[in-house]
């Protein structure tokens, strides 16, 4: 028992077996082995506002049909979403229109709950096409031609299988490797034909429909932005989706070609976060960096695209670099894998989950954990008690003094004065930092030096408290006009607000700073972020009517 491989729940299963020599072995193995009921995470009474101080990640859920309804998603935002992740390699309109109008609606029952909407599009992948009867298995050793011949579409074979890219032959070498369903079978490329490739079979597998395909090393010649992906952005343009999530950025270039295409539909306001899934990606990541609004390491992809061993390497330096350079990072795929069908994680993806945060990045990913898992909501809780204990170890401190030696010089006044507040919340007993945000330049500044108590973000624009959830340790509060906050006035997450401005707008002017702040500090005090007599570090621009930001105040408040 101690030296095989089998998965842990049989093991488990085994072992009661032994220790409790049953009269009927059949019968206990079969109880043992029977999947439990999921034990529901309590729901947060209507109207409530949860209180994450103690967890600064960003949980992103991935929803599938088996969480897409009101209840379901309202349960996954009470266990600790904080990003929903709609997949646009699946799915209909019609079905992405219901589950977005449900995610509305639990947000609506949970006023001060901050969630962002992401899109995460098809991108330019490869696939393969049907098999004949449904799966085919290919054997080791066997000759197998990978062929762009649509007559095969439809009727692949263990000896013929078809992948829709069409530049196949001259963009593969002889020599070089063609991966299938994430790398479950490997094809060592032997010829390259007009229309196909013949290749060996390195190892046997079994291959259903339309599995995804990789070409480890060589450059793809599919555009960046699919008129698939062009029709889907535009679909969620309309849908009021806050980011983009673009699959398999290869270069600056096509992270440019996205954004112009959001500026010309009316998306200007929706960010762009590339997913770095391939070499050419990672040997362009710099220029990338310069334009992208965030990153993702999607690990899926890129462990077939770069040796495994690497993988862990290049996960860190991009972290490092987002960092360094105030873009939010997400670390994504498998990293809860075994939770799709077990109640517990193994050690090693705890600590997976623990060492990327500890790393830095400002999100970490669920995919088919809460897509199709059978424990959706456990996987959210152990990600964010994992969460809880990697930020327990951090060395904030530390961390701003990095970043300071780090970040090339000259850095902007904004930066500096960030940079500035943070310093002077490790000097004394400080509560909370309040940033009153005009357009998110500051916020963004003020969480890349990582302080070591809350960050309130205040801000009258929408789209800039749903965005603000992809930074570490950032609290978005959405207030009307730098007026009333939509919590002191009952207002639900969308209905109210345009009551709201109206209202304001009638009486003439916006209210000062100092009702701003004193706003957040009962924000605060209901959130029990800061209680009365506590020290607050306030940072904005003094004109919070220009529609710039350029923080210019730096002062110390009480809480009354």
């Amino acid at each position: 028992l101690a030296t095989h491989n089998i998965p842990q729940f049989i093991d488990d299963a085994v072992r009661q077996l032994v220790d409790a020599k049953p009269q009927n072995p059949h019968q206990f193995l079969r109880h043992v082995l029977t999947p439990k009921p999921q034990i529901p995470f309590p729901a947060v009474n209507k109207g409530t506002t949860i209180n994450k101080h103690h967890r600064e990640t960003t949980i992103i859920c991935t929803i599938g049909p088996k969480v897409s309804s009101q209840e379901s998603l309202g349960q996954l935002l009470d266990t600790g979403m904080g990003v929903t992740r709609l997949n646009f390699s699946h799915g209909s309109y019609e079905w992405f229109t219901e589950v977005i109008s449900n995610w509305r609606q639990a947000l609506a029952a949970r006023p001060g709950v901050a969630c962002a909407l992401a899109l995460d599009t098809k991108g330019p992948e490869i696939r393969t096409g049907c098999m004949t009867g449904g799966e085919i298995t290919v054997t080791t050793g066997s000759e197998v031609e990978v062929t762009t011949n649509e007559a095969f579409k439809n009727s692949c074979t263990a000896n013929m299988i078809y992948v829709d890219y069409k530049d196949l032959s001259t963009t593969v070498k002889p020599g070089g490797f063609i991966y299938m369903d994430d790398g479950l079978l490997c094809l060592e490329v032997k010829e390259c034909l007009a229309d196909s490739v013949r290749c060996i079979s390195v190892n046997s597998a079994t291959l259903s429909d339309r599995r995804g395909v990789n070409l480890p090393g060589a450059k793809v010649t599919l555009p960046a932005v699919s008129e698939k992906d062009k029709a889907d952005i535009k679909f969620g343009i309309e849908q009021g989706v806050d980011v983009i999530f673009a699959s398999f950025i290869r270069t600056a270039d096509q992270v440019k070609e996205i954004k112009e295409f959001l500026k010309a539909n009316g998306g200007e306001q929706v960010q762009v976060f590339s997913k770095i899934e391939n070499q050419e990606g990672v040997d362009n990541f710099d220029a990338i960096l310069k334009y992208t609004d965030g990153v993702m390491v999607a690990r899926g992809d890129l462990g077939i695209e770069i040796p495994p061993q690497k993988v862990f390497s290049v996960q860190k330096d991009i972290i490092r670099k987002c960092n360094i350079a105030a873009k939010p990072v997400i670390c994504a795929t498998q990293m809860l894998e075994s939770m799709v069908s077990n109640p517990r994680p193994t050690r090693a993806e705890v600590s997976d989950v623990g060492n990327a945060i500890q790393d830095g990045a400002d999100c970490v990913m669920l995919s088919g954990e809460t897509a199709k898992g059978k424990y959706p909501l456990n996987a959210v809780q152990v990600m964010a008690d994992v969460a809880h204990e990697a930020e327990s170890l951090a060395q904030n401190e530390a961390i701003w003094r990095y970043m300071k030696d780090s970040t090339p010089r000259p850095v902007t006044s904004t930066e500096a004065m960030a940079s500035s507040a943070v310093a002077l919340s490790f000097d004394d007993e400080f509560g909370m930092i309040v940033v009153i945000s005009e357009t998110g330049d500051t916020e963004r500044f003020v969480a890349k030096y990582r302080p070591r108590i809350p960050v309130l973000i205040v801000t009258d624009q929408p789209y800039i408290y749903r965005q603000a959830v992809f930074r570490k340790g950032l609290r978005p509060m959405l207030v009307d006009s730098f007026g009333a906050t939509l919590a002191d006035k009952g207002a639900s997450f969308m209905g109210d607000l345009k009551a709201m401005r109206r209202k304001s707008s009638m009486g003439g002017q916006q209210l000062k700073v100092n009702t701003v702040l004193q706003s957040a500090c009962r924000e605060g005090k209901e959130l029990s972020l800061v209680k009365p007599g506590d020290k607050v570090i306030a940072i904005y621009d003094s004109d919070l009517s220009d529609g710039v930001e350029e923080a210019t105040t730096l002062r110390v408040i009480t809480v009354e």
